[in-house]
Parts: structure tokens; sequence; C-alpha cells
């Protein structure tokens, strides 16, 4: 073999392995067999690029071999995202590819989420696309509405120093600051009461004293008082009283009733009516007797013959009467 041969076939393989190296570090692995592609359409890719892994759940399937805008007219400025997967898994046009961020530094992939419903997705077929906020959108989408309301905030206070400035003119602080000074004499005289306060306490801590051992005996005393009334039987006394209540609520029910005299005389109209007749005759009677007593009593010495009772002499006692 010469070495012109040789050369010529080093060559050759230099040229072959140049050409696997690089469409091996653009994704694409010349000596596996032909790979399935996919395409997703996406507004916005976060940084996703060339050569950028190809999921499913987790395991490494593919990579990304080529992004490119999206050539319709009606769709001008959407990014196109080619995929080639090495693997034979088969899911369905409804599956989405998510793009996902693998740091906090930076780095994107592509994780495809499957689904089993619906028509086999082949090669060539357009899947579904979606972005996952990465943690700093996530903050910054959570601090947008914040930022918002500190900005309304800080033009409110701006507002409102603005205002106090206009209120506040040069007579307003002279007035202020002389409430400030009056307000500080204020808490000195305060400061003084309560030194003299002080002082009295101190000065009368004996009586204090005194007051307070006073008022420890009263306790012990009414607590010797109260042990003295718990020890004593109210229990029987209770009992007793309430037996008498009894009674007499007996008596007033049997009063009420008509039972007994006082029951008679309380609910009995003619006995009543008898009793003030009664009364009336009596009084009539005595005042019969005061007025003539001869006619019911007569004494005589000597024996003799009491003379009878005459309308005469009753008409004359009572005009002597009157």
């Amino acid at each position: 073999m010469s070495k012109e041969l040789k050369t010529g076939i080093v060559a050759v393989i230099i040229l072959c392995l140049g050409y696997w190296g690089f469409n091996f570090l653009k994704g694409q692995n010349l000596l596996e067999a032909r790979s399935r592609v996919f395409y997703i359409e996406y507004d916005n890719i976060q940084g996703l690029n060339k050569a950028s892994t190809v999921s499913i759940n987790g395991l490494q399937i593919g990579k990304v071999s080529d992004i490119t805008f999206n050539k319709d007219s009606t769709k001008r400025g959407k990014l196109v995202v080619k995929i080639s997967l090495d693997n034979d898994f088969e899911f369905s046009k409804n599956s989405v590819a998510k793009i996902y961020s693998t740091s906090i530094i930076g780095g994107e992939s592509l994780a495809i989420i499957p689904s089993y419903d619906g028509e086999i997705a082949v090669s060539g077929d357009y899947l579904k696309g979606e972005v996952e906020s990465d943690i700093f959108t996530s903050v910054g989408e959570t601090l947008n509405p914040l930022k918002a309301k500190v900005e309304r905030v800080i033009i409110g206070a701006d507002s409102l120093l603005i205002a106090l400035n206009d209120v506040l003119d040069l007579k307003s602080r002279n007035s202020f600051k002389n409430t400030i000074k009056g307000l500080e004499t204020t808490v000195t005289s305060m400061n003084s009461t309560l030194s003299s306060v002080n002082k009295m306490i101190d000065s009368s801590r004996a009586d204090i004293n005194i007051t307070l051992q006073n008022t420890k005996k009263i306790t012990a005393n009414f607590v010797r008082v109260s042990d003295t009334l718990v020890n004593a039987n109210f229990g029987q006394t209770v009992r007793t009283l309430q037996a008498t209540l009894d009674n007499v609520n007996g008596l007033l029910s049997g009063i009420e009733d008509g039972k007994g005299t006082l029951g008679k005389l309380a609910t009995d109209d003619t006995m009543y009516t008898n009793l003030t007749n009664a009364s009336k005759e009596l009084e009539e009677l005595l005042r019969e007797m005061k007025l003539n007593p001869k006619r019911f009593v007569h004494f005589s010495l000597f024996g003799k013959k009491a003379k009878p009772y005459t309308e005469e002499e009753k008409k004359e006692n009572t005009s002597n009467k009157q």
C-alpha cells in the first residue's frame, strides 16, 4: 500500500469522525437508529437552546435538535422547537411538552408529560407546549402586585407629606414647638408630683403597715366568726322555721276555706251580721241600764214594794240625760 493511499484513508477517517462529532455535539447520534421527530410551538422558550435534554418521567430520551421562528405570517414571532427522541415510548397527541428550569443559576430543559388518551403521536406531529415558571419568575409574579401597592402607598405618603407641609407653615411649626415645650414642662411637673407622692408614701409607710396589720386581724376575726356560723346547726333551725311557716300557711289556708271559728268568721256573712246585731243590742241594753237602772235592779231597805216602771220615767230620765 502506497503512502498516498494511507494518507487518503486517514483523511477520510478524520473527516468522518469530525462529521460524527459535529452532529453528536448538535444532539444527533449518527450511529443510532433513526429518531422520531416532534414539533412544539412556544411564545417564549425561556432560554431553551439546541442540545437541551428531553425527558419523560425524569428519563432522558432525546434532545432539542432545532429552534426556528414560525414561517406562518399569522403566527409571526412564535418559536417552533424541534425535538428528536431516541426512545420508542408511545404517548398520545394530547401530551404536553413543558420547558422547565433545571437549576437556579440557569439551564432550561424540556420534559414531556405523557398522556395516553387519544390518538398515538407519530413522528412529525405537533405537541402542546407549556412553560413552567422558574423561581425568579414566580417571585416576580408575586412581587409585582406588592410593588404596585407599595408604589401607591408611596404616592399617597408623598401627597400626605406635601399637604402636611402646606398645613404646617412657619406659624404652625412654632406653635407645635411651643406645644412640645409645654408638654416637657408638664412631664417635669408630673415627675415632681410623683416624687412628692413617693416621699409621702415613704413617710406614711408605718401607718400603712399598722393599717394592714389591723386589716389582717379583722380578717382573722371574720374567719373565726365564719367558722362559728358554719359549725352552728343552721339546718335544724331552717327546718324548724320551715315547719312553722308550713303551720302558718295551713292555718291561713283553713281560714280561707272557712274552717274553724276564724274561718267561719272570715267567710260566713251570717255570723258577721249576727255578731254585729248582737253588738248593737248589747250597746242598747247597756244604754238602757244606764238610763233606767230601776227597770232592771230594785233595792229596798225596809221591804217596800217596788213601783212599776212607767214610760213617763223613761222620758224624764231621757230628758235629764240630755
